[in-house]
């Protein structure tokens, strides 16, 4: 068994390819539309376009707004993305105008994160790991 497809629940589906895209430097793999505006909608790493697929989801869900914004009260990231230099992305994204809640932070044993806003209701993590 392996992780295929996995989501991080957005307001607006254009807006976020834009900075999944644009931004974070991911890139469109798929688009299918499903109907009233909504779409099968995924962005893929470039170092990796046949791995691990992110799905731009919808957050229309009546529990889903609330879940998020609790997660975000409490500074809880939903995904975590891998990067070589933590302080380096950190500055390129901080360039671009991403909101940070938590500047690069040695979380011992190595492991250095960082915590940033969306713009979708989302905290996001990169991280960079020993070995």
């Amino acid at each position: 068994m392996k992780i295929v497809v996995t989501s991080v629940f957005v307001a607006d589906q254009a807006a976020a390819l834009a900075f999944y895209t644009d931004v974070l430097g991911f890139v469109k793999k798929t688009d299918v539309p499903l109907g009233g505006g909504v779409s099968w909608l995924t962005v893929v790493s470039p170092e990796n376009p046949d791995g691990v697929e992110l799905l731009l989801e919808p957050d229309s869900h009546p529990a889903v707004r609330p879940f998020k914004e609790a997660l975000v009260a409490d500074g809880i990231p939903v995904n975590s993305f891998a990067v070589d230099d933590v302080a380096a992305e950190y500055e390129r994204l901080r360039a671009l105008g991403v909101i940070f809640t938590q500047a690069p932070a040695d979380m011992g044993g190595g492991l250095v994160t960082a915590v940033f806003d969306d713009t979708q209701g989302n905290l996001l993590q990169i991280a960079s790991m020993p070995g």
